[in-house]
Parts: structure tokens; sequence; C-alpha cells
């Protein structure tokens, strides 16, 4: 070995040239010159252990006699952990080891002299600032790595997120943050923040950044929401993260739950007042078919008789208008009369349209061919064509009209739902259908209306268009395919259907609609009994062998859904009987019994002429 002094010095340069090295091979480069310098060798080699094996690779070699990778004696430093020396020929390895990792090894060799101890000692204190050297690069590539993997993750996350320290400098965004205010990220860092929102921004990202951890704001545009929240860094005093998500599909989703919720509750409401309103009806409406039918009505008192079963038809139609809307069963399809259920939208929609000002002209050509389709659906689609119609004109502050046309289209129908209002902008026509865009605002609409309608047409098989001149109106037309579906059997003609002599027990908590179901039956020839609850009645038809019970469903004690399980179990020949007579059809369970059970049913308030039909067919099929 050279004189120590050297030595030292070359050991100190070394250690001076590894301060500044970055990368394993730089390190590499440097230990292999030092190597060089210090032992003057025929061959000098560099290796290091490649990540996750054994196997070494050569990064710097120096001289016509470097040892390879597979030299044995490579292979026994890389074993023995500890410097390895030879003299035939002169070989000196050291492994490179830290933090009880063996990096590599660093090896010379020469033709004489031969190594000595001190030589050992030099070469091993080579190695062990060689081994720091590459710890440290390695240390330095992992957090490189870490580091491009936290901005790729951050740069993936939704949210705009921006590190804030104390003194409202912008230390670091992600790329949602970036194209949220419209610039490159690497041109924020080092801005006030202030500088890189909206003006109208500030008051409530003040709040959030003044409050880490608390509830935080909210920004609203003409068309977005934003959530302002912010969270202290706990290992920075002052320095804040500031997250800023655009929220508005979200908010528009919530506005729609709360929405269906309250149709929902809606629904049952109706279901309840139908069920009371529905009860007198049927009074009114059998008494005065009763009256109409009995031929005794003096002629002074026919007109009266006749407006009586109008005004009871009509308060029955509204009824079920608002029932059929809120019926959320029923989907099955089948052969639709457009037309109608046009003219039943119109008579719901009637007091909404005289309150905007707004009046309706329907035009239904005749011989129009039926579709394939479920009326609550298409009945969905027209009241929402419509309503938005009635809007456009009353947001201009004027009377107007929506004119309905029912055509033939094709095989089938076409519906044309145009206003005389202020019309549609080009740019807005291409996007009337998209979900959540409207052009109403906020709180007025949640932009899912005319796409639900699409998506309800598209599944009849149809197709809805608009045409629009900004400043006179737009026409929306809805086109249907003919039905394909057979034609339903005609229901029996009620002419000639009595059949007197039956022996019938009517069964409901309605005393007037029992005095009129019996005064009816009885004039058409059959024997009556009445009872007012199911428990009474479940005596009655126990001992008692009635042709046909009609009974009605919600009553108090025993209802009638609970009357017939009970008869069925103990007489399933009288529970064969039994004809159900309700108003609260919209309801899934009271449905779902009534077609499980397999029985036929009247939904009140029924004409005598469904009566009679109704208790024709039950007769036929019990006799």
């Amino acid at each position: 070995m050279a004189d120590p002094l050297p030595v030292l010095a070359e050991l100190t340069r070394f250690a001076r040239a590894l301060t500044g090295a970055l990368r394993r091979e730089t390190v590499a480069q440097c230990t292999a010159e030092s190597l060089e310098r210090l032992f003057t060798p025929t061959g000098a080699v560099v290796t290091v252990a490649e990540d996750g094996s054994r196997r070494l690779a050569i990064l710097a070699a120096r001289g016509e006699d470097a040892p390879d990778a597979a030299d044995p004696a490579i292979a026994d430093v890389h074993k023995a952990h500890s410097v390895v020396r030879r003299d035939d020929p002169p070989f000196l390895g050291a492994p490179m080891i830290a933090a009880g990792q063996t990096m590599g090894i660093v090896a010379v060799r020469r033709g004489a002299p031969a190594f000595t101890e001190a030589d050992e000692a030099v070469i091993a204190a080579l190695a062990a600032q060689a081994a720091i050297a590459l710890q440290n690069t390695r240390l330095i590539e992992m957090l490189g790595a870490a580091k491009h993997e936290w901005e790729q993750m951050v740069d993936a996350i939704r949210p705009a997120i921006g590190i804030i320290d104390g003194s409202g400098t912008m230390r670091r965004a992600n790329k949602a943050f970036a194209d949220l205010v419209g610039s490159p990220v690497t041109a924020l860092t080092g801005r006030p923040w202030l500088t890189l929102l909206p003006p109208g921004w500030a008051e409530p990202v003040e709040r959030a950044l003044t409050n880490p951890g608390g509830e935080g704001g909210e920004i609203r545009t003409d068309k977005r929401t934003f959530a302002v929240r912010a969270h202290a860094v706990t290992t920075e005093a002052g320095t804040v993260v500031l997250l800023i998500e655009d929220v508005t599909d979200t908010k528009r989703l919530q506005e729609q739950l709360i929405q269906s919720e309250k149709l929902s509750a809606i629904g049952q409401l109706i279901a309840g007042v139908a069920h009371e309103l529905n009860n007198p009806l049927a009074s009114v409406l059998g008494f005065a078919d009763f009256l109409a039918e009995s031929g005794q009505t003096p002629p002074a008192l026919q007109e009266p008789v006749r407006v009586i079963q109008h005004e009871a038809q009509r308060a029955a139609g509204i009824v079920k208008n608002l029932l059929t809307f809120a019926r959320r069963q029923d989907q099955e399809r089948r052969r639709v009369e457009v037309g109608p259920v046009i003219q039943r939208t119109l008579q719901l929609l009637n007091n909404q349209l005289m309150g905007l000002k707004v009046t309706s002209d329907l035009a239904v050509e005749p011989g129009l061919p039926a579709v394939d389709g479920s009326p609550n659906q298409l009945q969905q689609v027209f009241v929402n064509l419509v309503n938005n119609a009635a809007q456009a004109i009353a947001a201009t502050g004027r009377e107007g009209t929506v004119t309905v046309r029912v055509r033939p289209w094709l095989d089938g129908v076409a519906v044309d739902v145009g206003d005389d209002g202020p019309g549609i902008p080009e740019d807005v026509q291409a996007r009337v259908f998209e979900p959540f865009f409207t052009t109403k605002s906020e709180g007025e609409g949640t932009g899912l209306g005319l796409s639900i309608c699409q998506g309800i047409v598209k599944e009849h098989g149809g197709r809805i268009t608009l045409r629009s001149t900004p400043g006179h109106g737009a026409t929306f037309t809805v086109e249907l395919p003919g039905a394909r579906l057979e034609a339903a059997a005609d229901p029996p003609s009620a002419a000639g259907s009595e059949k007197p002599g039956a022996r019938v027990l009517v069964v409901d908590d309605e005393p007037h609609i029992l005095y009129y179901m019996r005064a009816t039956l009885e004039a058409w020839g059959h024997t009556v009994e009445t009872a007012s609850d199911g428990a009474d009645a479940l005596q009655r038809a126990m001992t008692g062998g009635f042709d046909l019970i009609i009974t009605d469903v919600r009553m108090p004690r025993l209802g009638g859904r609970e009357f017939f399980e009970r008869l069925k179990g103990e007489r399933p020949e009288a529970a064969r009987r039994v004809i159900f007579a309700t108003g609260d059809t919209v309801r899934d369970d009271t449905m779902a019994f009534i077609e499980r059970s397999g029985q036929p049913f009247l939904h009140k308030p029924f004409k005598l002429a469904e009566l009679r039909s109704t208790l024709a067919s039950a007769l036929d099929a019990v006799r």
C-alpha cells in the first residue's frame, strides 16, 4: 500500500465526490476511479445487487483484467459479507453493506505485489463509503418515485386541492385545481391564492381557510355549485389544505331524491283521500243510476238526475286520473288509445294551466290506431311536455296557448305539443334531452324531465323530436308505432246479462253503499243480505249458502283481505264466490292482493252497467 497520507487524502476526496452523487452509476464511476488511484490494479470492478435478487450487475469496470460478475471470487465476496484477499493471483474484494444489506461489492486484481492487511482496511473503508452513497441514491430514487406516484394520485382526485401556507401563498396544487382556475400546475406555486380565484369566490374560501376542519362554505355560479372545505396540516403551523369540489350533480340528485320522496308521500295521501272520496261517490253515482233506471222518476226530476249522474261521473273521472297518475305499479304493456290519455292529461292540468293564464287547444283526428304501451308512462311524458310548454309561455308574462295535435304517423300515432312562447335558442336545442341540463333557475328544474321522457318514448319503440324557431314558440313531437298486440276481447254486453234469483251477501262499512246495493240488487230480482264488516260477514258466509259475496277491502274489525283469507281456509267453495269492491287501487299491496286472489273486482265508484256485467260473469263461473 502507498504512503498513508495520500491514501487518507484520496479517501477524503472520494467522500467529497460522493456527496453530490444522486445516481448509482455516478457512485460506481467515482468508486472505480478511487480503486485505480489507491491500488493501481490491472483490473477493478464495482457491482451492485439487483433489486429483489442476489444477482450482481456490473456498474463500472477498469482495466483488461477486471473480474466479471460470474467470477467465483466475486461470488465469494458477496457470500462472505467481509473482505476477501487472495494471493495467487492477487485479488482483493469487499462487500458494500448499508443498513444490514449488501448493496454490491468492489474488487481489484493485479499481477504483483500481493495485497496486505492494510489494503484490506483501505478497501473496506472505501466500500463502506460507497455503500452509504448507494443507499442514499436508492432512497432518492424511492423518494422521487413516491413523489411521482403521489402527484399522479392527487391529480386523479376529483376535488381541486391546494396547499396554502400561513402567508396565503400556494405551495402546491393538483391538476383539478389548475383546471378550475385555468392555469398550468407549474404556474400556481408561489402565488397568493387570492390572485388565482375569481373575486366572487374570495369570501367563502377565506371563511374556510380561517376555520379549517369546520363545515366549510359553498360557491354558486350560473351553472355550477362548489363545496369549499379546508383542513389544517398538523406538521406546519398555519398551513392548510384547501378543497374545492364540484357538487352540482350531487345537489341535483339530492333534490331529485327529495322530490321523489315528496311524490311518494303525495301518492300515499292520494290513496287515502281517493278511498274516502270513492265511497260517497259510489253512493251518489249508484243511486243516480238506480233512479235513472227505475222509470219512476217524475219528468221534472229526470234532468236533475242526469246532471247528478254526469257530475258524479266527472268527479269519479278526476279521482281516477289522480289515481292513475299516482299509481306506480301497472307498467305492463297493453293496447292504449292515445287520444283519451291526452284528454285525461289536459283535464288533470286544467287548473294549473288556468293559473298560468294558458289555454289548451286539443285536436284528435278520427280513426287513429292504438299503440302498445303503459298509459301511466305515456301520461307522464305528456304531462311533462304540456307543463314545459305552459311554463315557457308564462315566462313571457303574457297569455298564450298550448296546442296539442294527435294525428296518424306511419302505422302509429304522432302527438305534437306546441306553444306560442319565446322558442328555444339553437345552441340549447341540441342539449334539451341531456340529463341534468336545464335552462331554469336554481331550484326550479332538475334537468331530468325531457331525458326521462325520451327514455320512456324509446322504450315504447318511438322517438321524440323538437322543432323551434327562436321567438316563435317550440313544438315537441312524440311518434309511437302502432300496436302489435292482439286486441283484448270485448267485455260481455250488459244487455240481457241479468240473471235474477241469486242470493248475494254485500259487505261494506258504508251504510249508504249497503242501502244502494240492496235496493239495486233487489230491483234486479236478487235476494240480498248485508254486513257492515268482515267479522259479521264471516259468520253469515259460514252458515249461509250465498251465490255471490261482494265485499269491500278496507273495513274496521276484519277487513276484506282477512275475511277472504279466513273464508278460503275454512270454506274454499264460498271463497270462490267473492267479488272485491274497493276505491283503494293505488296502493301496491292492495292491487297485489287482488291479483293474487284471482277474484273479480269492482273499482269504486262503478256504474250499474259494470256491476251488472261483473255479476253475470261471476254467476256464470260458479253455477
